[in-house]
């Protein structure tokens, strides 16, 4: 019973693995990442030039400062005041050693810069190269999924037989068609044929009646009950008479 149960938990744990793990989504999310980084990034370099800038800003006051304090070790030179000279030679000692630490500081502060841009650039290359390649491969994707649904849509074509109903039923249907024609031409052959049959008899009929009319003019027969179609004769024969 365990066993089973642990089956269905893996079968399950796994169907929603293969659901979430759908490449498009993936590889969206990852140009998604890939342009998160970008703002850190410039954030970070921001940073690092502030740095810069605030070390030039103290090369400069340093600079300054060491160029007014040697001019004003010169004056009291000048001035014949030696300890002013010294105080202000002590000061520029001081300053030269914090111009000299500051400018060390500044030539890492810019060498940090110029890495840090360089290390921008190859990202944004390699960005560009992986977002390029994943939109590629999205569409490349998305392809075979309509590949996919086309393939799928053939086989179930096939699978379900429609092609061979298809071409049952058209059979079929050109066999009844046959058939009903065929009946059709034996119906009107047997209709032309009784008519025929019709019309031959009429004749015989006719041509006898007016035989027989012959014979009683004649006074060959007796005369009998004229039939329809003589005695319309014998008075069709009359009529010219009675007028005459």
């Amino acid at each position: 019973m365990w066993q089973r149960f642990s089956r269905m938990i893996r079968s399950f744990v796994g169907f929603f693995i293969s659901v979430a793990e759908d490449p498009e989504l993936i590889l969206q999310q990852n140009i998604r990442d890939m342009n998160d980084q970008v703002p850190r990034m410039n954030e970070s370099i921001a940073m690092v030039k502030a740095n810069v800038t605030l070390l030039e800003k103290e090369e400069t006051k340093y600079k300054d400062d060491v160029a007014s304090l040697a001019a004003k070790v010169k004056a009291a030179i000048q001035a014949n005041r030696d300890d002013l000279a010294g105080s202000f030679a002590a000061q520029l000692e001081q300053v030269k050693g914090a111009l000299a630490r500051t400018q060390g500081q500044l030539t890492t502060a810019r060498a940090a810069f110029d890495k840090a841009m360089t290390v921008k650039q190859a990202f944004m290359r390699e960005k560009e190269r992986k977002t390029q390649e994943a939109l590629n491969a999205i569409a490349d994707y998305r392809r075979a999924q309509w590949q996919k649904k086309v393939a799928d849509a053939m086989e179930q074509f096939e699978v379900a037989g429609i092609s061979q109903t298809h071409d049952e039923m058209v059979r079929k249907i050109e066999e009844m068609t046959a058939v009903n024609e065929a009946r059709m031409d034996m119906a009107m052959s047997n209709v032309d044929q009784q008519k025929i049959k019709i019309e031959d008899e009429a004749q015989k009929l006719q041509a006898s009646e007016l035989v027989k009319q012959f014979k009683i003019e004649m006074g060959l027969a007796p005369a009998q009950a004229a039939t329809p179609v003589a005695a319309e004769k014998t008075i069709a024969a009359k009529e010219p008479q009675r007028t005459a």
